[in-house]
């Protein structure tokens, strides 16, 4: 495979002055237990892109998915890296806090990858090591692709590497639903997703679609063994629908026919000769296959499959996701 009392007078003068002397000690030792948060704007050639850094060591630069999503639902859960590596997580153009464009057509996954590279180079990181997760894992791609020279370390998270194969793994998904829940996706995709409800509503999906796609389509191959007792299919909604309509496209969840169509990978994986680390859920939405096919391509590269997992790897094992990353990232010499 290419791959955590009774003392006398005197006793008591002396504890005092080991309990000043620890004292002192601790506080010495207080500032590296303390991770400070640092955040700003980087000027990418006119677009502002939002960072959020705290941690010691080497920088690990974290990207999202969606497209569209932001930073925020890595939060808690990649927090632990902090203590090993410099963490630097953005929201790409777009998403979350940074910059909205107004020409959708922008919205590409080239375009972001030359975002990275302007924080990295904005915020003098050196070499970094690049962990993107589903979407935020073909943004990772693309970099390496153009900016390997860059990289130490690239980590791809329950993702992708070709929209033809992706949109192939979404035909079977929806091969594999009840038959009323196909029939009410399959209805509501016919109907058209956009335009419907009150003028608010409009250029979303509606709330009936999100429940019926992510409420019960994805929600099997979001969580298996540690499901968000939180999580809400209309409450995930709240996102950068501009930007997703463009890049994923207009009609629906389980076809990929937006600009995200450049993304065809398979022959250029050979080209990334860094240390890889790939992790998929043995239950992902991006089937395990996609990840063993990435595996093979990338020479060297090391595959994790998480045990009863599905998208959400450091969710459902996060124990298991933060050791991989870890372990990966500081070998035991």
């Amino acid at each position: 495979m290419k791959q955590i009392i009774f003392a006398t007078l005197g006793a008591l003068l002396f504890l005092v002055g080991c309990n000043k002397n620890t004292e002192e000690k601790s506080s010495s030792k207080g500032t590296s237990a303390v991770y400070e948060i640092k955040e700003g704007y980087v000027d990418a050639k006119g677009i502002l892109i939002y960072y959020k850094t705290f941690g010691k060591g080497q920088p690990l630069v974290i990207v999202h998915g969606g497209p569209g999503a932001s930073h925020d639902y890595f939060l808690p859960y990649l927090v632990p890296l902090a203590r090993t590596n410099q963490l630097i997580f953005i929201d790409e153009r777009g998403s979350g806090r940074s910059q909205k464009i107004e020409n959708v057509s922008d919205y590409t996954v080239e375009n972001m990858a030359d975002d990275v590279e302007a924080v990295r180079q904005a915020l003098e990181l050196g070499k970094i090591s690049l962990l993107g997760h589903s979407y935020g894992g073909v943004l990772a791609q693309t970099y390496a692709l153009k900016y390997q020279q860059n990289l130490s370390h690239l980590i791809l998270c329950s993702t992708f590497h070709s929209t033809k194969k992706i949109n192939e793994v979404f035909i079977k998904m929806k091969g594999k639903m009840a038959p009323e829940l196909r029939d009410r996706i399959d209805k509501l995709e016919k109907a058209g997703l956009y335009g419907h409800g009150k003028d608010y509503e409009k250029n979303r999906y509606t709330p009936e679609y999100m429940s019926a796609a992510w409420g019960e389509g994805y929600f099997p191959y979001l969580y298996q063994n540690h499901p968000d007792p939180n999580y809400d299919p209309v409450s995930n909604g709240v996102m950068a629908w501009d930007l997703y309509r463009e890049m994923w496209g207009s009609h629906g969840e389980f076809v990929v026919d937006g600009n995200l169509s450049s993304v065809e990978y398979t022959d250029r994986l050979a080209t990334v000769k860094v240390p890889t680390l790939i992790t998929v859920g043995d239950n992902d939405e991006c089937d395990p296959s996609l990840s063993k096919e990435m595996n093979e391509k990338i020479a060297g590269s090391k595959l994790v499959i998480f045990p009863k997992s599905g998208h959400m790897t450091f969710v459902d094992q996060p124990s298991l996701f933060i050791r991989a990353i870890d372990e990966f990232l500081h070998p035991v010499k």
